[in-house]
């Protein structure tokens, strides 16, 4: 008859037992000079596992700054696979490269194209790393660089006459934005 499967709280007793066994071969009375050392030494508070996660807390370095003295802090935002041609997105690009955060967002929202909208969602995108990441002031921010890069494009076909058939071709754009603070 073959044995039932143990369970994992079945092979964890086991080891428990088996742990407490050895323990208690290895007892030897100690001497009572062995004894006198000990009482003699001073004792160490045992740490709880409370206490110990503290310690760890106070041995942690304080956090490094993300970039040298007198670096300029560059905050970045990507946008992949953005449903529209990279030419489209560079009309709207190219109004809003090099002018503030103030001024592109007023540039953004009253812009006509349907691609502006990706672009001011991505530009908040930036804002928002900058301040939450960096812990600077969205306001006093500017456009230092601005792209729109090709990206893969969707290769569709549509029936045409004479059962001839003509390509479709859905393009997409990566979008990236780079934020500095203003000098």
């Amino acid at each position: 008859m073959p044995e039932p499967k143990k369970t994992k709280k079945d092979e964890a007793a086991e080891e428990a037992a088996a742990v407490e066994a050895t323990a208690a071969e290895e007892q030897v009375e100690e001497t009572p000079e062995a004894q006198a050392e000990e009482a003699e030494a001073p004792k160490k508070p045992r740490r709880t596992r409370k206490k110990a996660e503290d310690a760890a807390e106070e041995k942690k370095p304080a956090a490094k700054p993300d970039r040298a003295p007198g670096e300029v802090q560059v905050v970045r935002a990507q946008a992949k696979y953005v449903r529209t041609s990279a030419r489209k997105a560079r009309l709207v690009c190219d109004h809003i490269r090099g002018k503030s955060v103030m001024d592109a967002r007023a540039i953004l929202a009253h812009t006509p194209r349907h691609v502006a909208q990706d672009w001011q969602k991505l530009l908040e995108s930036a804002v928002a790393n900058a301040e939450h990441n960096h812990e600077l002031i969205g306001e006093e921010l500017r456009i230092s660089s601005i792209t729109a890069d090709e990206g893969p494009t969707l290769k569709r076909f549509r029936p045409r006459a004479m059962g001839r058939a003509s390509a479709i071709r859905k393009r997409t754009s990566h979008l990236s934005i780079t934020l500095t603070p203003k000098e």
